[in-house]
């Protein structure tokens, strides 16, 4: 592709240093106001912006490779993700160097280079790879039940972590399909790295044809449109907000395209009143990682009024000692919150409905001094009394999307009740990205397992955000994942279900006015 027109991604600590100076910058360099050449101290890297043909290119070439690529038998596809788990190994170190580039603290950056190893990992891929393909033999008859690719998959990633999402999308290849990804504008260099380190080699290795995987650099929504519109695309796998994700849903299903959504999450995390407190308030304090920019954190806490206190005080330490830093500043966890308007409003509204801060609630500077201007926003805790109506606190019944943690204390009750109750309340949210439970009963834990079914992952005793081998790392159910949302294996969400008789020596008319006879 040809362009004269960029994306820059200006470094991290320059934004820190100076944001408005920083912005501005990016904004006459991609305007072509100013030469590269005298600010390249600032600048990371930049990555050309595609025009509408080479959208258009994209996706023709990858319809001409789908069936081509769907044709190669399923062990070689698998064994791309062999290929690129131990490219990302060595190249591990400097993916990490990428990331922290783009604005990632060091230690998150490194979690997401573990999530990305675990979704390559042998068992996950291992046990998709047993969904797509069953044989069974009947009679005279072989039978398979398999799932066949859908085609072209076009992938929109979120603009907080691109560079995770886009190679968490390259498992639909391993399904037999051809993939095009639009790397996000804010944040074009992860995405581009990974696909051409690690992917593009792995899929060069087992002989994939060209076209098979496409990637360029645009904004959002003049792709979308070209997808909807295309005739060659199959299903779009969106990362954004609910309101244009449930948009895109219907517009989807009017053009005969499979919708693949990753919306927003409100995890709740349960800590039961003979929960180890300490592991739990370890787990809460996830939710202030990246200062909450992050899906898949906890959200709210539900806490049994008998060690509520005991908690809120463990929780207000943890979100006292996190300070913010620059990226690459080991131990550093918060990341900036550059539009912070929302925030404020949040905890105005919760305070106005009675609930009360325990901490935070202020601007800080990267050094973690109190600034009416600073770009961090303090780790808050606040406390909700009562769960009854607790939803009508916003910070509670939406998602947040800040360094922000409402406590919910239910009134006291019989244990019995109020289990049955805090079940109810977890399983009527809107959302359904993950939940958590903290609790020693066996027979606590055996009763929320069996009777919470919103969210497409469940933790008990456990990280929140960790990841785990066979466990799916994304999707769910509600405003996460839209009316077909449910836990996201890529590999299955981009195949449909197709079932095949082949059969030797049967005779047509006995198969079917025989059958009754056979089974009676």
């Amino acid at each position: 592709m040809h362009s004269d027109r960029y994306a820059y991604t200006v470094s991290s600590r320059s934004i820190l240093e100076d944001v408005f100076t920083s912005l501005t910058l990016k904004r006459r360099l991609e305007q072509g106001r100013l030469d590269v050449s005298t600010v390249a101290d600032k600048v990371v890297g930049r990555c050309a912006v595609a025009d509408a043909e080479t959208v258009e290119a994209a996706v023709r070439a990858a319809a001409a490779a789908a069936p081509v690529w769907a044709a190669f038998p399923l062990q070689e596809r698998v064994r791309v993700a062999g290929i690129l788990r131990e490219r990302l190994r060595r190249h591990s170190a400097e993916l990490v160097e990428v990331l922290i580039a783009e604005g990632n603290p060091r230690a998150l950056a490194e979690w997401q280079v573990a999530g990305m190893l675990e979704g390559a990992s042998e068992e996950t891929v291992g046990w998709c790879a047993e969904q797509l393909h069953r044989e069974f033999r009947h009679g005279p008859r072989r039978l398979l039940v398999r799932r066949m690719p859908d085609g072209v998959v076009c992938v929109n990633p979120p603009q907080n972590a691109p560079a995770a999402s886009a190679l968490f999308a390259t498992t639909a290849l391993l399904a037999g399909n051809a993939v095009v990804i639009r790397a996000p504008q804010s944040g074009p260099l992860g995405v581009m790295y990974v696909l051409r380190e690690l992917v593009v080699p792995a899929l060069a290795q087992v002989g994939a044809p060209p076209g098979v995987l496409n990637a360029f650099c645009a904004r959002p929504a003049p792709v979308l449109q070209s997808w909807l519109d295309s005739p060659l695309v199959n299903d779009i796998f969106y990362t954004g907000g609910v309101e244009r994700g449930l948009e895109l849903e219907a517009e989807c299903v009017a053009k005969g395209k499979k919708p693949i959504l990753e919306l927003a999450g409100n995890d709740c995390v349960v800590v039961w009143r003979d929960a180890d407190l300490d592991l739990a308030a370890e787990a809460l304090t996830e939710c202030f990682y990246g200062s909450g920019q992050i899906c898949m954190l906890p959200n709210q806490v539900v806490v049994h009024p008998e060690v509520a206190d005991a908690l809120i005080e463990r929780l207000r330490a943890a979100a006292a000692a996190l300070r913010p830093g620059y990226p690459e500043d080991e131990g550093a966890l918060l990341s900036p919150v550059l539009r912070s308007e929302r925030f404020f409003a949040y905890i105005r509204d919760a305070v106005a409905r009675g609930a009360t801060v325990v901490h935070g609630a202020r601007r800080l500077e990267v050094d973690g001094s109190v600034s009416d201007t600073g770009p961090f926003l303090e780790p808050t805790v606040i406390r909700v009394n009562g769960l009854d109506g607790c939803r009508d606190v916003q910070a509670v019944g939406e998602e947040t999307f800040f360094p922000l943690l409402p406590v919910v204390v239910p009134e006291p009750q019989a244990d019995d009740a109020l289990l049955a109750r805090i079940i109810d309340h977890v399983n009527t949210n809107r959302y359904g990205l993950r939940n958590s439970l903290w609790a020693r009963s066996s027979s606590v834990v055996d009763e929320f397992v069996r009777r919470v079914g919103n969210g497409g992952l469940l933790k008990v005793n456990d990280s929140h955000i960790g990841f785990v081998p066979y466990l799916p790392s994304h999707g769910g159910t509600g405003l996460t994942g839209g009316v077909f949302g449910e836990a996201n294996y890529l590999m299955l969400r981009t195949s449909h279900l197709q079932g095949v008789s082949i059969a030797h020596g049967v005779r047509p008319r006995s198969a079917v006015f025989d059958a009754y006879d056979a089974r009676t």
